[in-house]
């Protein structure tokens, strides 16, 4: 049977040797031979080799190179021994396989040609099938031979965060034309969620179905709304994304930037694990989020531009927090910045594993 062919919400699991990896196991809230890492962004701009398959090839276009996609997310698997690899892609892609105007402008970010405004553009958000993303499937067919026993993390962007980008035409400070909407014609903001849901939770089905082993949902800009307005507004849409893979043997994964006060809705939303960012401490966070979920994160990027001894002492700040938590997956509070010293992310790796191991 292919992947294609497997009927909708089947479980699919993991190899024995991958479902017995640290990483999965901390999702599972699990005991650990030592605290996984990985950091999200690992694979791109800061690695050389990188910047060197990537050059003179547009972002989209390399997403869509089985295998240019294989290596890229094979790089930091191989340089920092981290304990899972997440898939080099970008939150726009189904969009852009589904036909919408779009390009990745580099410096700037996802741009739409034609922001979404009116009740008529829902007419151009098609269903995604998996034909659509083919180049997907292959990719991580490739990937999941090459890994072993490391985790495949599949990802998509969150039903608010697509919303965000279709209709601001591109990345945004204050999402005034996003919230016009929410609040000026909610039947129109829910429809367009709830689509967006649709196409999230195939592209998600998809990816499990070629061998993913856990998936995140990046709601990168949720963090711009009040706890009451995502509830009413944005937490169903999400909530569809995850009852969507729910039963598919794979921890599901959520996260936000500057989600300190929607960390219970997240979880809420369905969540097997919240991602944090470093805002919050993880105790104070595990008890916003409550029991019964696994946390990820949480040091500040920008720790990584100071010395090695700094980045050591806020790393074990960051183990110390999270020293009773149910599950614990350590992470960045964001994504890796592209001009970080890779060097930094191989010792971070190493201290963590050494300082938690059993």
């Amino acid at each position: 049977m292919s992947a294609n062919d497997r009927p909708q919400g089947q479980q699919s699991n993991p190899s024995p040797a991958v479902a017995d990896s640290a990483f999965l196991k901390a999702c599972r809230r699990e005991p650990v031979p030592h605290t996984p890492v990985w950091f999200m962004r690992q694979a791109g701009r800061s690695l050389p080799e990188y910047r060197k398959v990537r050059e003179g090839i547009a972002m989209l276009d390399s997403c869509m190179r089985p295998d240019l996609v294989a290596e890229i997310t094979l790089q930091p698997v191989r340089r920092h021994h981290v304990d899972a690899a997440i898939y080099f892609s970008d939150i726009v892609v189904p969009l852009k396989a589904i036909g919408i105007d779009l390009d990745i402008k580099p410096g700037v970010g996802p741009v739409v040609e034609q922001p979404f405004r009116t009740r008529a553009d829902l007419d151009r958000l098609r269903d995604l099938t998996p034909d659509d993303v083919w180049y997907v499937t292959e990719a991580m067919g490739l990937l999941t031979r090459e890994l072993g026993s490391t985790p495949l993390i599949g990802f998509a962007g969150a039903p608010f965060t697509l919303a965000s980008y279709l209709i601001e035409g591109g990345p945004s400070r204050n999402h005034e034309n996003t919230k016009a909407m929410m609040y000026g014609d909610p039947q129109l903001w829910a429809d367009l969620l709830d689509r967006l849901a649709d196409i999230t939770g195939t592209f998600l089905q998809v990816q499990i179905d070629a061998g993913a082993s856990a998936v995140q949902l990046f709601d990168s800009w949720v963090g711009a709304l009040a706890p009451a307005d995502y509830r009413a507004a944005v937490l169903p849409a999400s909530a569809k994304v995850f009852e969507r893979v729910a039963g598919r043997g794979v921890p599901r994964i959520h996260f936000g930037v500057g989600t300190g006060e929607l960390l219970n809705l997240l979880g809420e939303a369905g969540a097997d694990v919240v991602g944090v960012d470093w805002r919050v401490p993880l105790d104070e966070a595990a008890r916003r989020v409550g029991p019964g979920k696994a946390l990820q994160g949480n040091i500040d990027p920008a720790v990584l531009f100071s010395t090695p001894e700094a980045v050591a002492v806020k790393a074990d700040e960051v183990l110390a927090a999270a020293q009773h938590l149910e599950g614990h997956v350590f992470n960045l509070g964001h994504g890796v910045p592209p001009t970080t010293d890779p060097d930094a992310l191989t010792r971070l790796v190493e201290h963590v594993h050494t300082r938690t191991a059993h």
